[in-house]
C-alpha cells in the first residue's frame, strides 16, 4: 500500500503541489507538534493548529448541519485572520483549517492564502464552487488542500445535502484531479451510512477520482435541527473503528479519523488542546460544534496567545472533559455540559439558542469505548499520529 500510494503521489501530483504539502503540511506540521508538545510539558496552552470560520453563509441547507444559514450574515475580518495566523506563526503553527458556513463565500479567502504562503491551508467546502479559475489559482499557489464534504454514494449523500449535490462534487473533483492538486473528501459516518462509506467500494471510487486522503467524522446530533435518527450505536462505531484498520492496509490513500490514538483509545482535540475553532465574529471556542465562547481575537490587542493560554474558559473545558471521558461530551454528558457553560458565563455566538438545544440531547455513546480499544496495526499510522499533525492527533 504504501509503494503504491508513493507512485499516485509522484505521479498524480504537481511538482508544487506536492513540494508545498510535504513542506508546509508534513515538515512544518511535524516542528508544529514537537512545539506543542514542548508547550504542554511546561502547562503552556497554544494548540498546533486551528479552526477558522470564515463565514455562517452557505449555498446549502444540509440536515444536522449545526451553523446557522439564515439572519445577519457574518464573515470574519482579514484583521481577525492575520492576527490568528500571525499569533500561530509565533508558536511554530502553520496549519489552518478554513471553514463556515462554505468557506468559498469569503471575498478574501485567496488573498489569505496568498499573503501567508508559508503557511498550509485546508479548505472544508460542499464543493459547489470548484471553477476552472479557482482550481488553476489553487494549483498555483500549492498551499492549500481542499476537504470536499460527502457523505455516502449519491443517494446517501443527497438525502442530507440535496438533490443532484452528488453529481456536481464529482464534476468538480475530475475538475481538481486534471489540475493535479493534493486534495480530500471529509464524510461524516452516521448510522444511515455506515456500511456504504466504511466499504471498499466507497474508498475506490475516490482513489480513481485523484483523491489523496479520505477524512471521516462521527455524526453528532445538534443545531436547531439535530436529526438524531442518523446518530450512531455503539456497534457500528467499533465496527467502523475496525473497517477502518482493515481498509488503511488495503488501499492507497491517507484514511484519517480524529477520533482515536495509535493506542486506539478515544481522545478529544480541545480538551488535549491540539486544536480550538474560532467563529466569523472572532469567538475562541472549543470546537465547531460549541458556538460558546468568553475569548475572543480583539482581546488582548489581538495577542492570541495571551488570550489563550490564560484563559479560565479554555482550560476549565479541558479538565471538564477529561473529568467524564476520553470521548466526546457533547454526545455522552450534554446536560452537564450545558451546566459548564451556563457556570463559566460563556456567549453563544450562534445566533439561536445553541443551549437549550444541547440540554435537549439525549445522551449517547461516543468514540469512547472502555476496554474495547482497538490499536493501529500499521506501522504507518502509529507513526504519523504519534509524530505528525495527522487527523488532530499527535499524542506519542
Amino acid at each position: 500500500m504504501l509503494f503504491k500510494y508513493a507512485y499516485r503521489m509522484a505521479t498524480g501530483l504537481a511538482p508544487n503541489v506536492a513540494f508545498k504539502a510535504a513542506y508546509l503540511y508534513g515538515f512544518k506540521g511535524m516542528k508544529a507538534i514537537h512545539a506543542y508538545k514542548k508547550r504542554l510539558a511546561n502547562d503552556v496552552l497554544y494548540p498546533p493548529f486551528m479552526f477558522v470560520a470564515l463565514t455562517n453563509t452557505c449555498n446549502l441547507r444540509c440536515q444536522g448541519c449545526w451553523v446557522e444559514k439564515v439572519g445577519k450574515a457574518r464573515h470574519m475580518s482579514t484583521d481577525d485572520l492575520d492576527a490568528i495566523i500571525e499569533s500561530g506563526k509565533r508558536q511554530k503553527a502553520y496549519y489552518y483549517t478554513l471553514l463556515g458556513g462554505e468557506p468559498f463565500l469569503h471575498k478574501s479567502l485567496f488573498d489569505i492564502l496568498e499573503r501567508h504562503s508559508d503557511c498550509y491551508f485546508q479548505i472544508i467546502t460542499n464543493g459547489m464552487f470548484f471553477t476552472e479559475e479557482n482550481v488553476a489559482r489553487m494549483r498555483r499557489l500549492g498551499n492549500v488542500t481542499p476537504l470536499i464534504s460527502i457523505d455516502g454514494m449519491e443517494e446517501q449523500n443527497d438525502l442530507r445535502r440535496g438533490e443532484g449535490v452528488f453529481a456536481k462534487i464529482m464534476e468538480g473533483l475530475d475538475l481538481l484531479k486534471r489540475h493535479k492538486l493534493f486534495y480530500g473528501l471529509a464524510t461524516t459516518a452516521t448510522g444511515k451510512n455506515m456500511d456504504e462509506v466504511m466499504s471498499d467500494e466507497y474508498v475506490r471510487m475516490f482513489i480513481d477520482r485523484g483523491a489523496m486522503y479520505l477524512w471521516y467524522y462521527i455524526y453528532r446530533p445538534v443545531g436547531e435541527e439535530p436529526h438524531p435518527e442518523y446518530c450512531m450505536q455503539k456497534e457500528q462505531i467499533v465496527e467502523m473503528r475496525r473497517r477502518l484498520l482493515r481498509l488503511r492496509r488495503k488501499h492507497p490513500i491517507l484514511l484519517i479519523d480524529t477520533y482515536w490514538t495509535a493506542e486506539g483509545e478515544a481522545f478529544c482535540p480541545a480538551a488535549t488542546g491540539l486544536g480550538f475553532h474560532i467563529g466569523p465574529e472572532g469567538s475562541i471556542e472549543p470546537c465547531p460544534p460549541l458556538s460558546f465562547a468568553k475569548e475572543r481575537v480583539v482581546d488582548n490587542d489581538r495577542d492570541m496567545f495571551k488570550s489563550i493560554n490564560e484563559s479560565a474558559y479554555l482550560r476549565g473545558f479541558q479538565d471538564f472533559v477529561k473529568d467524564r471521558t476520553k470521548g466526546c461530551v457533547i454526545l455522552e454528558h450534554p446536560q452537564e455540559l450545558a451546566s459548564f457553560i451556563r457556570d463559566h458565563g460563556a456567549k453563544d455566538y450562534s445566533t439561536r439558542d445553541a443551549l437549550s438545544e444541547i440540554d435537549s440531547i439525549k445522551p449517547r455513546h461516543s468514540h469512547h469505548l472502555p476496554d474495547e480499544e482497538i490499536p493501529e496495526d500499521y506501522w504507518v499510522y502509529r507513526f504519523l499520529k504519534k509524530q505528525v499533525f495527522f487527523g488532530m492527533g499527535a499524542l506519542g
